[in-house]
């Protein structure tokens, strides 16, 4: 991984720069989507983060479109986002009505060459990124186990999505690396089966989710301590996790530190709205403004903050 890391750092520069350019953006004709339909395609099962993430914004974002389109959304499930992201670079149109939100790893996937990775990074039409929450690692309660050292101590299966995904990723790092020894069991689709497969009793933590998202859909979880987490992912800590390491900590050696910094930089692309390559310009730069206006919004801002 490491002989690949100078790249991704500078493409995902590249790609953050895509979310603040439009600042002088040109006026855009009043009609540019009337009486046309917008998909947001969710890389997630029905009820899944990004799922969540495509809904919210389809109830906000044709308010501040020309022409104020309708706005559906759609699923498209499959190695963790990749499906929805393949469909996006090979298939969407490139007039701005078919759009997706799907797992912030996508740079990092391709990068590591992950199985059926077929998109460019580079080439989709970067819209805007909704959260820096972190990625975290969980274990059920019930483990016993709340530190990284914890998990050295004997094997535990996590569920995971599959072997594309950071479900699988993640644990799968720290094995090789710091000497964790987790066992993944793949095949789960999507992340409310893996948290399910915990309350069962399949499963015993789960490789990775985001903040956010334990708080959203399991605030029980959270307040009553069903989940230990014992390490996140990203650029900055959470003021709610304040005693759990950063993937960041964890590094023994210098290798190691940038292997962990490289796949930490990815919080910063998450909640993103994406587009085909090569989209027509003046409907590229009709959704970064929209888009722009639209997070901007004391009734958006409201919705966001009571799913979080």
């Amino acid at each position: 991984i490491c002989g690949y890391i100078p790249w991704p750092l500078r493409g995902l520069r590249a790609l953050m720069l895509f979310f603040f350019a439009t600042s002088a953006l040109p006026a855009q004709p009043a009609d540019l989507f009337r009486n046309k339909t917008i998909r947001i395609i969710a890389g997630s099962v029905a009820g899944g983060y990004y799922d969540n993430y495509a809904r919210l914004m389809s109830r906000h974002l044709g308010e501040h479109l020309p022409g104020k389109p309708t706005i559906v959304v759609a699923n498209m499930p499959g190695a963790s986002g990749v499906q929805a992201a393949n469909y996006i670079q090979e298939v969407a149109p490139k007039d701005g009505t078919a759009l997706a939100t799907f797992n912030k790893s996508m740079p990092f996937y391709e990068v590591i060459e992950s199985s059926g990775v077929r998109f460019k990074s580079s080439e989709l039409t970067w819209i805007g990124a909704l959260s820096q929450t972190v990625d975290t690692m969980a274990m059920w309660h019930t483990t016993g186990v709340k530190t990284v050292e914890d998990a050295k101590k004997r094997e535990f299966v996590l569920g995971a999505v599959s072997a594309v995904g950071t479900t699988y990723i993640y644990p799968a790092l720290l094995n090789a690396t710091i000497g964790t020894k987790f066992r993944m069991v793949t095949g789960y689709n999507g992340g409310i089966l893996i948290d399910h497969g915990m309350e069962k009793g399949e499963v015993e933590g789960r490789g990775s989710n985001q903040w956010a998202s334990w708080k959203s859909e399991h605030p029980d979880w959270v307040r009553d301590k069903k989940i230990n987490i014992i390490v996140q992912i990203g650029l900055r800590r959470e003021p709610d996790l304040p005693g759990v390491p950063m993937l960041t900590d964890l590094a023994e050696t210098d290798e190691q530190r940038k292997i962990f910094e490289f796949i930490s930089t990815t919080s910063a692309l998450d909640g993103p709205l994406v587009g085909a390559p090569g989209m027509q310009g003046e409907a590229r730069e009709a959704l970064r403004r929209a888009f722009d206006a639209m997070v901007a919004t004391p009734e958006f801002k409201a919705e966001d903050r009571k799913s979080t």
